[in-house]
C-alpha cells in the first residue's frame, strides 16, 4: 500500500473518532494499532507493551510531573496572588497599569505553570475581579490574560517542550534556552501594544496617580523576590550545567515547598490537592504520550512520515512557502484540538518534512510552540478562550475572542520573525554551549 494510501486511512479514521466523541488519546493510539496492522498484520502486536516500557521510562518525561507539582505548589500555597498584587505595585507607572501587570504575570507565572490555561486561570481569577473594580475595560483585561497566557508554552518549562524533545530526541535543555529570549521578547511586544493602545484611547485603562510608598514598594519587592528567585534558580541551574531539566524540575519541587513552608499557608488539605492534581494532570499527558508514540512507530514503520518528506521535496516548495503552509494547517487544526494533542499528532508526520526542508530541530520545535499558541486564542476550542471566560462568566466567549484577536496577530507575525532571524531562538542555545 502507498503512503498516500495510509496516510489517507490515518486521517479518516482520526476524523471518525474525533467527532465520534472519542478522546484524542484513544483516538491517535487505535489509528496507530491500526496503521502497525496495515503494515505487518499482529506481528508487530509485540512491539506495543515496549512502546509503552521506553515511554513510561523516558528520563526528560519524568519532569513533567515535577514541573506539574511545582506549579500546583505556587498556585495552591497563595504565592501567586502575592506575586501578582506585588507586581502591580512596581508596575503601576506604566501606561496600562494593570494591564501590563497581566503581561508581566503571565510571563512569569507560566515559567513555573508551564501551561497556557493554568497561567490564564490564576492571573486571571485574581485581575478580572480588580480590574473591573478600577474600571478597566474588559476589551484591554481579557486580551492581556488570554494573550498574556500564551507565554506559559514558550517560556521553559514548558510541558509542549518536553514531549516534543521526547518524540524528536532533540535536546531538551537547548530547547529550553531556545525559549526564553523569544517568550521574553514576545511579552515586550505585547507590553508595547497595551501602552500603544492605551496611548491611544485613555479610556480603557484608567492612570493610577498615587505613586506608591517606600513601604508599599519593599513589600511588593518581599512578594516578587521568592519567585524570580525560584525561577532564576531552575533556568539558571540548567544554563550553567549544575542540573539536567529533570533534576531541575525536582530543584525547582523542593524550591517552591520551602517557599510555601515560609508563608506558612500550605495546609495538608492544600497540599493533597496539589499532589491529587498533579497526578491528573500528569497521567493524562502520559497516557495521550503513550498513545501518540504508538502511532508514531505506526508511521515510521508504514513510511508515511519519510514518505511525506520526499513528497514536499519533490514539490519544490521553498522552505517559506512550506513555512506559509503549515501556518496554515496549524492555524486551521488549533481551531479544534487543544495545543499538547496538536503537538503529539502532527509532530511525528510532519518532523521529517521539517528536517528535509533545512529546518534546525530545536528551531523547529520552537515554531511549533508558536503555532499552537495560536491554536489557544482560535475560536471555537481555543482554550484560553474557555479559561478567561469561565472566570469572566457573564462575558460572552465571542466578546472574549474578540479581545484576544490583536494579540493572535502579534503571534502570527512574531512567527514571521522567527522564520526571518531563526537566532532570536538559537543564539542563547549556542552561547550556552560556547560558555
Amino acid at each position: 500500500m502507498s503512503w498516500q494510501a495510509t496516510l489517507g486511512i490515518y486521517g479518516v479514521m482520526l476524523l471518525a473518532t474525533l467527532v465520534g466523541g472519542v478522546g484524542i488519546g484513544i483516538s491517535i493510539g487505535l489509528v496507530g494499532i491500526v496503521g502497525i496492522t496495515l503494515v505487518a498484520g499482529t506481528d508487530l502486536w509485540l512491539s506495543l507493551g515496549d512502546i509503552v516500557w521506553n515511554t513510561t521510562n523516558n528520563f526528560t518525561l519524568v519532569s513533567i510531573p515535577l514541573f506539574v507539582l511545582m506549579g500546583e505548589v505556587i498556585l495552591r500555597s497563595g504565592i501567586a496572588g502575592r506575586f501578582y498584587s506585588g507586581v502591580a505595585v512596581l508596575l503601576r507607572w506604566l501606561p496600562g497599569g494593570l494591564a501590563q501587570t497581566n503581561i508581566i504575570g503571565c510571563a512569569i507565572f507560566s515559567a513555573i505553570a508551564g501551561s497556557s490555561v493554568a497561567t490564564a486561570m490564576t492571573v486571571g481569577s485574581v485581575a478580572i475581579p480588580e480590574m473591573r473594580k478600577r474600571g478597566y475595560a474588559d476589551s484591554l483585561t481579557l486580551g492581556t490574560l488570554t494573550g498574556g497566557g500564551c507565554l506559559g508554552i514558550l517560556i521553559p518549562p514548558s510541558i509542549p517542550m518536553i514531549v516534543y524533545a521526547s518524540m524528536t530526541q532533540v535536546s531538551l535543555l537547548d530547547l529550553f534556552m531556545a525559549g526564553v529570549i523569544p517568550g521574553l521578547l514576545m511579552a515586550a511586544i505585547f507590553m508595547a501594544y497595551v501602552a500603544l493602545r492605551v496611548a491611544l484611547d485613555p479610556a480603557l485603562a484608567p492612570r493610577d496617580v498615587e505613586r506608591p510608598t517606600s513601604q508599599q514598594v519593599a513589600q511588593a519587592a518581599r512578594d516578587v523576590l521568592p519567585v524570580v528567585g525560584l525561577i532564576a534558580a531552575v533556568i539558571g541551574s540548567m544554563y550553567f550545567g549544575v542540573v539536567t531539566p529533570t533534576e531541575a524540575a525536582a530543584l525547582g519541587c523542593l524550591f517552591a515547598l520551602v517557599l510555601a513552608a515560609a508563608y506558612r499557608v500550605l495546609t495538608r488539605a492544600r497540599l493533597m490537592h496539589a499532589l491529587v492534581n498533579a497526578a491528573i494532570t500528569s497521567g493524562v499527558v502520559m497516557f495521550i504520550t503513550i498513545n501518540a508514540q504508538i502511532l508514531n512507530f505506526a508511521i515510521v514503520t508504514s513510511g508515511v512520515g519519510q514518505g511525506l518528506a520526499n513528497g514536499m521535496v519533490d514539490l519544490g516548495l521553498t522552505p517559506f512557502a512550506f513555512f506559509l503552509v503549515l501556518l496554515v494547517v496549524y492555524l486551521v487544526v488549533g481551531m479544534f484540538i487543544d495545543g499538547l494533542s496538536i503537538m503529539l499528532l502532527t509532530v511525528p508526520i510532519l518532523y521529517s518534512s521539517f528536517m528535509a526542508m533545512g529546518f534546525d530541530g530545536v528551531w523547529t520545535g520552537i515554531i511549533i510552540v508558536v503555532f499552537i499558541e495560536l491554536g489557544a486564542l482560535t475560536p471555537p476550542m481555543g482554550l484560553n478562550l474557555f479559561a478567561v471566560q469561565s472566570i469572566a462568566s457573564d462575558t460572552r466567549l465571542g466578546a472574549v475572542a474578540r479581545a484576544s484577536m490583536p494579540f493572535a496577530l502579534i503571534i502570527v507575525a512574531f512567527a514571521f520573525l522567527l522564520y526571518a532571524f531563526p537566532g532570536v531562538a538559537l543564539w542563547l542555545p549556542s552561547m550556552m554551549k560556547g560558555a
